[in-house]
């Protein structure tokens, strides 16, 4: 008898990708120092995914793209790993890559 798939067992490309909470991962990240104020400036409409206003619950996913604005810097990324913990900033930098353009303006 040939063994078939469970039929509620998602196909791993269909399959929804894990996510982190964008105020956590911007805290991860290293740019905000609480998670507080990482909330605080996404209710304020200075963190943009893919173009659009982010609220504090949206899920992040590997490959997204970011604009962060914090104070004067505005910060154009992608990212690249995901982390709902605060660890060392070579940790935190490798969660995203920042645009060539980004890192000129500052």
């Amino acid at each position: 008898m040939t063994q078939q798939a469970h039929p509620s067992t998602p196909h791993p490309a269909t399959a929804p990708q894990p996510g982190v909470r964008i105020d956590v991962w911007l805290w991860a990240a290293r740019f905000f120092k609480t998670r507080s104020l990482a909330k605080h400036a996404i209710e304020t409409g200075k963190v943009e995914v893919g173009g659009q206003r982010a609220k504090a619950s949206r899920a992040v996913h590997v490959g997204d793209a970011m604009t962060v604005v914090r104070g004067e810097e505005r910060f154009e990324l992608v990212v690249r790993g995901l982390s709902d913990t605060r660890g060392p900033a070579p940790v935190a930098q490798a969660l995203y890559e920042e645009s060539v353009e980004s890192k000129e303006r500052r």
